[in-house]
């Protein structure tokens, strides 16, 4: 999977905002040259007027290159920092609000084990959907809790009702569910998935099919 800080969406618009903004300021530039435009042509007119369609053609170009990649239908970007999500269909937006993600605590069991509950960052697709969701509970939730780790398939590790009506699972174990404990959204409390409340949960397994682009930064 790619990783990337920013998403692409979000970056892309960063960079035409700022070229449109140069039509604005070009006082700013006299020392420069723009897209060949020589320095002197700045204070004039005329010198403006080319400044201008230069800068529209190179925004029509980063706009053609933004829409070749623009997602088709629904995605899912999730702010690790903010613990915010936007679900949106190419530039609308049809949900923001907050959510839970990674903690970034890190838990050692008694054989050197360690886990860090993090969530990872990157270009992701859901890969399934999950009505009436049941938790399996890895290792790592029974030394957490202080029990013995059980056998893989031991009644003890089936846990239900405890990830909301619906899961998307990304890959790797890690879901996009929902909480018994919906006040700490907008918090870093989550082993690693995404938490949201009912609402947004429904909303988000109804809007992404399998093989949506969900986008983590």
């Amino acid at each position: 999977m790619k990783n990337m800080k920013w998403p692409w969406v979000e970056k892309a618009y960063l960079i035409l905002l700022m070229v449109i903004g140069l039509t604005l300021v070009p006082f700013a530039f006299q020392t420069v040259r723009i897209w060949g435009i020589p320095k002197e042509t700045y204070g004039d007119k005329e010198g403006l007027e080319e400044l201008a369609t230069s800068l529209e053609k190179q925004v029509a170009i980063l706009d053609q290159s933004l829409s070749k990649k623009m997602p088709r239908g629904n995605y899912l970007i999730i702010n690790r920092s903010a613990n915010e999500f936007t679900l949106k269909n190419g530039m609308d937006v049809l949900r923001y609000d907050k959510c839970s993600t990674g903690s970034f605590i890190k838990l050692t069991g008694n054989n050197s084990q360690q886990w860090m509950f993090k969530t990872p960052q990157g270009e992701y697709k859901i890969l399934a959907k999950t009505v009436a969701p049941v938790w399996k509970k890895p290792d790592w939730a029974f030394v957490e809790a202080g029990l013995p780790i059980p056998p893989a398939n031991h009644p003890s590790r089936f846990e239900y009702g405890v990830l909301g009506d619906y899961s998307l699972s990304i890959g790797n174990g890690y879901l996009i569910h929902g909480t018994l404990y919906q006040r700490f959204l907008g918090l870093p409390v989550t082993h690693g998935c995404v938490r949201l409340n009912d609402d947004n949960l429904e909303l988000v397994y109804k809007s992404l099919p399998v093989g949506a682009k969900v986008y983590i930064f």
